[in-house]
């Protein structure tokens, strides 16, 4: 673990309270926050929400399937604080993350006159978090919002670090903005619900952590991933580690100048495969599109020499036990051609001047950003990947 890591997962802290809270700041001088994570979270929502702004208007912005889980106890909590809610209900899934439902989500806060000094509630997954971020971040040049992510990849990555915004057709996530919250919730209680396929996914976020720059907490999740999965405080454990893993790294590289690209360990391979497949969930969610690309960014490093090809094995064996597809043959009806995923990965957000950047490894733990890796390699290793299938 890197010194900054280390003092991260120090402020990892219980806080002593009935639900094992733990408190991790997000330090960026007068913009930090808090990340808090425990069980039952969301039903002081309504008096954390107050703290922050007391007498504030809220917006909830949610998905259909969270509304009909979290809703009514997020909306009750912030009317028992006195606060007055509106709603705004989207559609579930990857596709939402689009310029008409951003739109749709700034007039219906305009409608509810919320204002500069009022809070937006994002509660739910990445998807409502990264619209509903943007939709903040460019709302009367900048409102208040509070991420609530009720999905484990939400919890652990994509709440936590200030990136929001929506997808293109030329690729994912190509247009938004680094508006940093006010406060993360992270009520693990809300994963116990959560779809079985939607926990495997969000967990590829949480390994990525281990093989960037901690390979003991590799190790861990190899030794404890089905306490992670049943529930017990390894899930908190998982949590609070990959959160203060990530609040360390945006600290210290708030708008991804430098070693904050890390974090897109897998992220190249895998944002590919999500465009090819057309955002379209029933064949792959962006968790599993991070675990294929994490496997082929490894096997990647093996074709090119900088890793031992038995570190490459071990991803894919892990990443497998833990229920996730590791190759691109696992995708229901296929990604296409060697050529379309170059031309995915041409609209990668890490491209400079058209070269490509990948996260690649010289071993568990050991991440590192490698700039302008010639086409032809990855070419070659495309043609020789997508050739073959799993092996674990």
């Amino acid at each position: 673990m890197t010194t900054a890591a280390s003092a991260a997962a120090a402020q990892a802290k219980t806080a002593g309270s009935s639900t094992g809270e733990r408190v991790i700041r997000v330090a960026l001088a007068e913009r930090s926050y808090d990340i808090r994570i425990g069980r039952g979270l969301l039903d002081g929502l309504g008096d954390a929400v107050a703290r922050l702004a007391p007498g504030a208007n809220v917006a909830i912005v949610t998905d259909e399937n969270v509304n009909r889980e979290l809703g009514e106890r997020a909306r009750a909590s912030l009317a028992q604080a006195g606060l007055r809610v509106d709603a705004i209900v989207l559609p579930p899934g990857e596709a939402t993350k689009s310029w008409r439902h951003v739109e749709q989500v700034c007039e219906a806060l305009l409608a509810a006159k919320i204002e500069r000094g009022d809070i937006v509630v994002a509660l739910g997954g990445g998807v409502i978090g990264d619209l509903t971020g943007f939709a903040a971040a460019i709302l009367r040049r900048g409102v208040r919002f509070v991420q609530v992510p009720t999905s484990l990849l939400a919890q652990v990555d994509s709440s936590v670090g200030g990136k929001t915004g929506v997808n293109s057709p030329h690729g994912k996530n190509l247009i938004g903005a680094f508006y940093q919250p006010s406060l993360v919730l992270a009520d693990t209680a809300a994963l116990d619900s959560l779809p079985a396929r939607e926990f495997r996914a969000g967990y590829a976020e949480v390994a990525k952590y281990g093989l960037i720059d901690q390979p003991e907490f590799f190790a861990w999740c190899e030794q404890n991933w089905n306490a992670v999965y049943s529930g017990t405080e390894a899930r908190e454990y998982a949590v609070a580690t990959s959160c203060a893993a990530k609040a360390a790294v945006v600290a210290r590289d708030e708008t991804e100048t430098g070693d904050r690209a890390l974090l897109n360990l897998g992220h190249t391979f895998g944002h590919a495969l999500e465009r090819l497949t057309q955002y379209d969930s029933a064949r792959l969610v962006h968790g599993e599109g991070v675990a294929i690309g994490m496997a082929q960014a490894f096997r990647f490093s093996a074709r090119l020499g900088l890793c031992a090809p038995a570190d490459a094995d071990r991803v894919a064996r892990h990443l497998a036990a833990a229920g996730l597809p590791v190759h691109p043959t696992q995708i229901p009806g296929g990604v296409g051609t060697v050529d379309e995923v170059l031309e995915a990965m041409a609209q990668d957000k890490k491209v400079s001047r058209g070269a490509l950047t990948f996260i690649l490894a010289r071993g568990i733990g050991q991440s590192f950003i490698a700039k302008n890796v010639p086409r032809d390699d990855v070419r070659a290793f495309l043609e020789a990947d997508m050739a073959g299938g799993p092996d674990v």
